[in-house]
């Protein structure tokens, strides 16, 4: 992935994450989201954001722990989930933060996208 001119004016991981929930109960919360869907019925954007950010802390946390041939599938699988969100953000429009998303550039990182809507959702959500 390249990087994006807009990536400087998201939130760094530390600042979007720094009062998440642990990884933990963010996977049981993503889980419990898909598993009460009744099939056929799209997820909503709470879904696609939390499932985005979660699976961006993992594959942060595996680049800081292993080498990058064996975090690589973690990165991957974070930039998938965050296309998607993008994705959905583009076609809903539904982006909270000042950088929106263009749908399928080439080689563009959404992760740092998700850090941005991530940090906006949760002060939205702590505030109120």
């Amino acid at each position: 992935m390249t990087s994006d001119p807009n990536t400087a004016a998201c939130p760094p991981p530390e600042v979007a994450y720094a009062n998440a929930p642990r990884i933990v109960p963010e996977i049981s919360w993503v889980a419990g989201a898909a598993a009460d869907k009744e099939f056929g019925v799209p997820m909503g954007r709470e879904f696609w954001l939390r499932k985005a950010a979660l699976l961006d802390r993992i594959a942060l946390a595996e680049v800081q722990v292993y080498a990058p041939e064996v975090a690589a599938a973690a990165v991957e699988t974070a930039e998938d989930a965050a296309g998607r969100l993008a994705d959905f953000d583009h076609t809903h429009y539904t982006t909270h933060g000042p950088i929106k998303p263009l749908l399928n550039p080439p080689g563009r990182s959404y992760r740092p996208y998700v850090r941005q809507e991530y940090l906006a959702w949760l002060t939205a959500h702590t505030d109120s």
